[in-house]
This record gives C-alpha cells, structure tokens and sequence, in this order.
C-alpha cells in the first residue's frame, strides 16, 4: 500500500530511530500520535487500549478516515489518463506520474498496471 507524504515522512523519521531489540513498527506504532493533532490525535486516541496492534492497520484506518473516496476517484482518474507533454522528456514524466501516484495513496493500481497507464501516455517519438 502506497501511504502520502505525511506518513512516509514520518516513517522516514521514525527510521532515524534504532533500538536493539525493538522492532521498526514498534517504534512507528509508538511515535506516530506525536505526528498527529487536533481532531486526527483525537481519532487515533479513540481506539480502545491495543485494538490498532500493526502498523499497517494504524495506516489503513488513517487513510480510510482522511482520505476520501471523492479524493481517491478524482486521483485515480488523473493516473488514468496520464500523458506526457509536449516538451517533457521520458525522465521529466516519469517523475511527474509517480507525484500523481503518491497523490493518490489508495488508488489501489497493481505495478503492472501502473506501468501500462505510463508507457501508454508517452508520446509515440518517446
């Protein structure tokens, strides 16, 4: 599951952090409400004792919440119909298609897939 900046900065400075003998997700699972406020600390504080137990469901309820299906729609939308410009180059328009990937974290396109879309939005002459 691709996750947005917020959370993959995050990750990035939870990654900073090493003790032996804790796991990476441990440390993620404990640092992450000092990433959040307001209502979004209020959310992740309104699950009961351990009920989030792995990262990967801490960021799965994260997403469902502050990501909108409206938000996913119109990002899988733009992914779809993907095309280079005119004056992009091959390396300028791969880098703008993965913007518009982590755009859009729950667009739930399989890599495949995603390298489909890229390849049939090139130019011809690319």
């Amino acid at each position: 599951m691709k996750i947005p900046m917020h959370l993959a900065t995050f990750i990035e400075i939870c990654n900073i952090v090493k003790i032996i003998g804790v796991p990476d997700e441990a440390i993620r699972l404990s640092l992450f409400s000092f990433s959040l406020a307001g209502e979004a600390k209020r959310w992740l504080h309104s699950f009961k004792g351990n009920s989030l137990k792995t990262w990967e469901e801490v960021v799965e309820n994260f997403l469902k919440k502050y990501f909108l299906e409206s938000k996913t729609a119109e990002g899988k939308t733009t992914i779809s119909s993907f095309h280079q410009f005119p004056n992009e180059s091959l390396s300028e328009a791969l880098e703008r298609f993965k913007g518009l990937l982590r755009r859009t974290p729950t667009h739930g396109f399989s890599e495949p897939i995603q390298l489909n879309m890229f390849i049939d939005g090139l130019r011809p002459q690319t």
